[in-house]
């Protein structure tokens, strides 16, 4: 019995990365919670002996965080994972992103500085204009240090997320199996903007729209009227249809391709009713695709 399977499914590892603000220590907290033994800002270079060290001591699940603090060691970060995943050790590497203007936004309400942000004197003689353009700069600094990183990694666009949210998308992520690709299907309002986490995004503002039934406005797509409702529309059945198609037609490949993950964002006007209830239809239909996990950014808000 492998290592994976005495867990139920559950990685013997789970990295978290991510961006300076993007949630790393709800993350932390979320998996400590969930009964892992979490280690913050490790070193790459001494994961592999930690991690012996762990195996010696017997089996219990491990999170490790490491973030631009270690920016000396962030190139042995990436051949790290790929060699841990090459000797078959059971991993899961989940990236914190989030948009400049909600980690901007985080850092001002917190007062802390960014990690990467060197205020000078000259700087501060600048006033607050140059206070932000200093952010905004060690911002995407660190995206540019990390980018090699988040392509390798689940990613989590945190830009909207309550901590709840997050806590529970995080939970959901780690209790899937690590070895086979992860399927993700996620509702969003196009008025609060495409989550930055999605591989394919479908925009299907164009099929009908239950809000404009009074009895259906107060409603969700979860709710049996509204589906009712959207079941007998031709243009939704025909889109819920060519987007099961196009899936089924590239799924294969990206499972060969060793893809961890794959998110699929679905997008309405107002996130509540069509987006939601495709996300259900679809999650249903890939259901014996095994790892198929359903988020409602929306929703789950409330």
């Amino acid at each position: 019995m492998s290592s994976a399977d005495t867990h139920h499914g559950i990685p013997d590892l789970v990295l978290v990365t991510g961006v300076s603000g993007g949630g790393k220590s709800i993350a932390m907290h979320a998996l400590e919670d969930a009964g892992f033994f979490c280690v913050d800002n490790l070193p790459p270079e001494l994961v592999q002996d930690f991690l012996r060290v762990e195996h010696q001591r017997g089996e219990r699940r491990v999170a490790i965080a490491v973030d631009v603090r270690s920016k000396g060691s962030l190139p042995h970060l990436l051949p790290l994972i790929k060699q841990l995943r090459k000797d078959g050790q059971p991993l899961r590497s989940i990236f914190l992103d989030a948009s400049t203007d909600a980690l901007m936004r985080r850092f001002s309400e917190t007062r802390r500085p960014h990690p990467l942000r060197d205020v000078s004197g000259e700087e501060l003689e600048r006033g607050a204009a140059g206070s932000a353009r200093a952010l905004i700069d060690a911002i995407e600094i660190e995206r540019e240090l990390l980018a090699a990183i988040r392509v390798e990694s689940t990613v989590i666009d945190t830009s909207l997320l309550r901590p709840a949210q997050l806590r529970a998308w995080v939970r959901d992520l780690v209790s899937v199996r690590g070895s086979s690709l992860t399927l993700v299907f996620e509702s969003f309002a196009f008025k609060h903007g495409v989550p930055t986490d999605a591989d394919f995004v479908f925009d299907v503002r164009v099929l009908p729209n239950p809000y404009y039934v009074h009895e259906l406005r107060a409603l969700t797509g979860r709710d049996e009227p509204v589906a009712q409702y959207l079941d007998v529309q031709p243009e939704v059945t025909l889109m819920r249809s060519q987007i099961a198609a196009f899936l089924s037609q590239w799924l294969p490949a990206f499972g060969a391709d060793q893809r961890s993950y794959l998110t699929v964002a679905i997008g309405c006007t107002g996130g509540q009713h069509r987006s939601v209830y495709l996300v259900e239809q679809l999650a249903l239909q890939f259901a014996h695709h095994g790892q198929v996990l359903r988020r409602h950014r929306e929703l789950d808000a409330r």
